[in-house]
C-alpha cells in the first residue's frame, strides 16, 4: 500500500515567516534551544536552511553551512509528534544529498554525548568520531562537551 500523499514529506527553503513555528519546535525538543537570532543569522548568511513538511505542518528542519568542499551540519530537528517515524533519518539523507550537490566532500557536526538518539542516527549513517570540543554546550550543571563527527561523502 502506498503512503498517503498528505503525509509524504515536502522540502522547501526556510523563511523568516517560519521562525515562530521553528522556535516553538526548538523549545519543545531541546533543553537549550537555538535562539531566534541563530536562525535569523543563518538565513541572512545564506546557509542552507530547509523545512520538511508533513500533513501540511512543519515536521522538521535543518541548517547546513557548505563552503570549500566541506559541509557543517549545524541543526537537524524533528518536531515531537513526528519523532520515531524515520523522519530524522530521511532529513539526514536530504542533508547528505544537498551537501554532495554543492560539492562537499565531507560533512562535520557536533552532538551532545547525552543525545543518544542522535548519536545512534549518525552512527548508522556512517559518521565517525574525530574529536571532542570541551565545554561546548550549556548544561544544567555548567557545560557539556560536544562529540565531533565526520562523514566522507561519496559522489
Amino acid at each position: 500500500m502506498s503512503a498517503r500523499l498528505d503525509t509524504m514529506p515536502r522540502y522547501r527553503r526556510m523563511t523568516a515567516q517560519d521562525l515562530d513555528v521553528v522556535m516553538a519546535t526548538e523549545a519543545a525538543v531541546y533543553p537549550y534551544p537555538w535562539t531566534r537570532g541563530n536562525f535569523s543569522d543563518s538565513l541572512t548568511a545564506g546557509y542552507h536552511c530547509w523545512i520538511v513538511e508533513r500533513a501540511g505542518e512543519i515536521a522538521g528542519y535543518t541548517v547546513v553551512a557548505i563552503a570549500a568542499e566541506e559541509a557543517h551540519l549545524l541543526n537537524l530537528s524533528v518536531a515531537r509528534p513526528w519523532q520515531r517515524q524515520g523522519l530524522g533519518r530521511e532529513l539526514l539523507e536530504f542533508v547528505l544529498k544537498l551537501s554532495r550537490d554543492f560539492s562537499a566532500r565531507v560533512i562535520l557536526l557536533e552532538v551532545r554525548p547525552s543525545n543518544v538518539a542522535a548519536r545512534a542516527l549518525y552512527a548508522t549513517a556512517g559518521f565517525s568520531e574525530i574529536g571532542v570540543r570541551r565545554g561546548y554546550y550549556p548544561a544544567g550543571e555548567g557545560r557539556e562537551d560536544a562529540v565531533v563527527l565526520q562523514l566522507a561523502l561519496q559522489r
